[in-house]
């Protein structure tokens, strides 16, 4: 099962999976969804969605500067879930960046969400935690 990465032009389904897949965190952390915030971040982030066949199951936003790529969202549909789809989308970002030539990868991601547990396998190591959020980064060779 090999997804494509194509570029995201479905708003909808990204804003309806990130609310979806994020909901449960917002509410334990007090975080009411920024929609300003969104529609700003639709316009600056690379998207893409994540697609098998003909249907979209995840997407993956990035943005970058000069030293690193950073993975500002990494979402599957909840029926994905578990079936190497991150991996294969933290893969992809790994890809871009290197051809990119920076020398890493990073993402923020709240302590408490299991994925944390598949990025530390990936490779990416928490240098810091900030209240509920770790901030990681992977050295890329």
């Amino acid at each position: 099962m090999t997804p494509e990465f194509r570029q995201a032009k479905n708003k909808e389904f990204v804003e309806r999976l990130t609310r979806q897949n994020m909901e449960p965190y917002y509410q334990k952390m007090g975080i009411n969804w920024d929609q300003e915030l969104f529609d700003q971040n639709w316009e600056e982030f690379d998207s893409y969605e994540i697609i098998l066949g003909d249907s979209a199951v995840g997407v993956l936003r990035l943005s970058h500067d000069d030293m690193a790529y950073y993975i500002r969202d990494l979402q599957i549909r909840p029926d994905w879930q578990g079936r190497g789809l991150g991996s294969q989308a933290i893969s992809f970002a790994n890809g871009i960046a290197q051809k990119a030539g920076v020398s890493l990868l990073r993402l923020c991601v709240f302590s408490m969400n299991p994925a944390v547990a598949l990025y530390e396998r990936l490779g990416l190591r928490v240098c810091k935690t900030e209240g509920a959020v770790h901030y990681m980064e992977l050295e890329l060779s």
